[in-house]
């Protein structure tokens, strides 16, 4: 479940704050994709598929049929998890935990591709044709960042390929054929093409205009672009990659456009898009701006569940949208890019110092030092990871809280959180949450909600 408008729409590294940052440090992204169960991105097109057999059984024994005498939470969730099978538990514990040692590999292949782009001189090399060809720096940047999308776009391959096709077909968990795969990815090369150009452009300008004190208003740039990116990605580039269309009239649409008046989103439509061409996993979001409010409803989402797990989903994106999470998002995660661009200058100074001769970088201002900047940035991103991941888990808490009370559906909400159990591990140990999970484990969210039930009893069980 995610918040397209909430900057986090087609953003994954550093849970979607940093996509501008991961388009161009592909192994940065994709360690932080692979350890952040739930991160969305707009290039991680590959998500899991509905088994023949519903994961999730009904049973007149569950949790949901409540007694106001002795409803315990902690048996209610104990209850809940059980209704998932073995087989399934097995499968999400596998695939989750080979997401990290993905995301350990992915970080050393990423950084083994900038130190070759350093020590072999391509990157000089790369300046240097820039140079060649346009005596304007903006431009010479321009050309500087197109070989570098398409160098490491073509180095990164295998391992963007394993891990968005590959690894999703043999865990079942795509439905999207090659042709469509490759379709994604040249369509996210167009986009990174540009919008990097032009982020590249803007930091680099900056650093040459403040050669002192760069590392704040790179960190300025950065955030402004990330916030255009963000306004216009549900608007302008989700469409780029699925059909949205009306839902059809009915009493469920009915409910949602209840629902959001109710809780003053200014929302006069609800979209479903066609997700299922490329995953089965159930997603849902309230995006846009300006009055382009949208509720954007994924078919998956739609085929697979009931009214009441559906109006449970859109209550927590609700939840989102009400509670101001953009600004939230943007406040945390300015101060995340200026810390980090601290890092990076502090660095890279260092490294310049050692071995900027042998890589001929002249000074930070060189675009031939972008793999180093990106090197230094990625690591950071890395080892701040946990603290990140702690921030979004707070945010969704809330939104958790928020759509319980507005969609008033304790039930509806653990059987779809059950759900995405399919391809999240439900129940990871404490330290294992605390450092790579960006939404709250499955088992805590169903503790969360049979709470609320318990203090709710007579309503949600009417």
């Amino acid at each position: 479940m995610r918040v397209i408008g909430s900057c986090r729409g087609g953003l994954v590294a550093l849970a979607g704050a940093l996509w501008v940052l991961a388009a161009i440090a592909p192994g940065a992204a994709a360690v932080q994709a692979a350890i952040a169960p739930g991160a969305a991105a707009v290039q991680a097109m590959a998500e899991p598929p509905a088994p023949d057999e519903p994961a999730i059984v009904t049973d007149p024994t569950s949790p949901t049929a409540t007694s106001q005498e002795a409803f315990d939470p902690e048996e209610a969730t104990e209850a809940y998890l059980a209704t998932l099978d073995e087989e399934t538990r097995a499968k999400s514990k596998e695939y989750t935990e080979g997401g990290y040692w993905l995301g350990i590999i992915s970080l050393f292949y990423g950084l083994a591709v900038a130190f070759f782009l350093l020590n072999t001189g391509l990157s000089t090399r790369m300046r240097e044709t820039a140079e060649r060809i346009s005596g304007k720096k903006p431009l010479q940047t321009v050309l500087y960042g197109v070989q570098y999308i398409l160098i490491t776009t073509v180095l990164l391959l295998p391992l963007s390929v394993y891990a968005g096709f590959i690894r999703e077909h043999r865990y079942g968990f795509s439905t999207q054929s090659l042709g469509g795969y490759v379709s994604d990815r040249f369509i996210g090369l167009a986009i990174s093409l540009v919008l990097v150009s032009v982020l590249l452009v803007l930091l680099y300008g900056a650093i040459r205009r403040a050669p002192r004190t760069w590392w704040i208003w790179g960190a300025g740039v950065s955030l402004a672009f990330l916030a255009v990116v963000a306004f216009i990605s549900p608007v302008y580039l989700a469409p780029l990659f699925n059909r949205y269309e009306p839902l059809d009239e009915g009493s469920l649409k009915d409910r949602v456009l209840a629902m959001a008046r109710a809780n003053g989103v200014p929302a006069d439509e609800v979209y479903q898009y066609d997700a299922s061409k490329r995953t089965t996993k159930i997603s849902a979001n309230v995006s846009g701006f300006l009055g382009t409010t949208r509720i954007s409803l994924n078919d998956n989402l739609l085929d697979r569940g009931t009214d009441e797990e559906i109006e449970a989903v859109v209550a927590h994106e609700i939840g989102h949208f009400v509670l101001h999470a953009v600004r939230e998002f943007f406040v945390f995660f300015g101060i995340v890019l200026v810390v980090g661009f601290v890092f990076v200058r502090w660095g890279f100074d260092r490294a310049l110092a050692r071995w900027g001769s042998t890589w001929g970088v002249r000074d930070v201002g060189d675009v031939a030092g972008l793999p180093l900047f990106l090197v230094l940035f990625s690591l950071y991103s890395v080892a701040i990871s946990p603290i990140t991941n702690g921030f979004i888990r707070s945010i969704e808490v809330e939104a958790d809280i928020y759509g319980l009370n507005a969609a008033r559906e304790p039930d509806g909400f653990s059987t779809i959180i059950l759900k995405l159990g399919e391809y999240r591990k439900v129940d990871p140990g404490p330290l294992e949450e605390w450092l790579f999970y960006d939404h709250p484990s499955a088992r805590n969210r169903i503790l969360m909600s049979m709470r609320w039930k318990a203090e709710n009893l007579d309503e949600s069980s009417d």
